[in-house]
């Protein structure tokens, strides 16, 4: 008898491979880190209720796991970027070009 496909399983790998690639713009793969993870979880739950029928568990749990590196990268990203935004030099070099366009 042939495995079935988990349902979820390319999708959570594309949404963990999206979601490190979304982590370079300021933490904005965050939210598709966190889809593939909920999708992830899914999977497991249906795989772990009858491992015998299901035959690609592993796609959905290296999605779940880039989903995770994903999330922290992301996480890593905002606070970075609130610890550049929120520096002294940052706000005075911003002050002096805005004098500097007259606004």
């Amino acid at each position: 008898m042939e495995k079935q496909k988990l349902p979820n399983a390319t999708a959570t790998l594309v949404l963990g491979i999206l979601s490190i690639l979304g982590s370079c713009c300021c933490g904005s793969g965050i939210i598709l880190g966190i889809i593939g993870l909920v999708l992830g979880q899914k999977d497991r739950a249906t795989y772990m209720a009858d491992p015998e029928v299901y035959g690609n568990f592993s796609t959905s749990n290296t999605g779940k796991i880039l989903s995770i590196v994903g999330i922290i990268l992301s996480a890593a990203a905002i606070i970075y970027c609130i610890i550049i935004f929120s520096s002294d030099e940052f706000m005075t070099e911003f002050r002096r070009e805005m004098e500097r366009q007259g606004r």
